[in-house]
C-alpha cells in the first residue's frame, strides 16, 4: 500500500491540509499527518525525514505559512519527493510562504502548489505515486475524466439557459 506523509508547522495548518488528507483517501491512499516545525522542532523534524523511506512513506507534503522553511528541511534530509504546500498568512496573503517554498538552493528541490492549494497537493501525490502503481493512475483517469464530463455538462447547461 503507498503511503504519503504530511507534516505541518503549527496545528492551525490543519483546515488548508485536509483536502489533501481527503483526495488522498478517496483514493485509497495511506495518510500519516505530523505537526512538526522546522524551527521549534528540528530534530524531529530532522528524524522523521531521515526515516521517512524506512517507514514506508513514498511522497511527502509539507505545509508551512510565513518563513514556510519545513518543505525544504525536510527535502535536505530525503531524497523522497517532497511538496511544499504554502498556507495563506495575514501579513501578505501567503506570498510569503509562497517565496519561501518556491526558492529552494540547488539540490533542494521541493515541488510547490499553490497557497493553501491542499486538493492539489494531494494530487501532485497522487501523479507522483501513480508512476509506480497502475491502479492509482487509473483512479487519476477516472478522476479527469470526470472533471471533463462535470465542465462540459455545466457548458451544456449555460448555452441552454442563454
Amino acid at each position: 500500500m503507498s503511503k504519503v506523509g504530511i507534516l505541518m508547522g503549527s496545528k492551525s495548518d490543519f483546515d488548508v491540509v485536509k483536502p489533501a488528507v481527503a483526495v488522498l483517501k478517496k483514493f485509497g491512499v495511506e495518510t500519516e499527518v505530523r505537526v512538526i516545525s522546522a524551527h521549534r522542532t528540528p530534530d524531529e523534524a530532522h528524524e522523521f525525514a531521515a526515516n521517512a523511506k524506512a517507514n514506508g512513506l513514498e511522497v511527502l507534503i509539507c505545509a508551512a505559512g510565513k518563513a514556510a522553511h519545513l518543505g525544504g528541511v525536510i527535502a535536505a534530509f530525503t531524497t523522497l519527493p517532497v511538496i511544499g504546500l504554502p498556507v495563506k498568512t495575514d501579513m501578505m496573503g501567503g506570498l510569503d510562504s509562497l517565496l519561501s517554498i518556491v526558492q529552494m538552493p540547488s539540490g533542494i528541490p521541493v515541488a510547490t502548489v499553490g497557497v493553501n492549494g491542499g486538493e492539489n497537493a494531494g494530487l501532485l501525490a497522487l501523479q507522483i505515486l501513480g508512476i509506480k502503481y497502475p491502479d492509482i493512475a487509473a483512479k487519476l483517469d477516472d478522476y479527469k475524466k470526470a472533471m471533463k464530463e462535470k465542465i462540459n455538462a455545466d457548458d451544456k447547461a449555460l448555452q441552454e439557459l442563454l
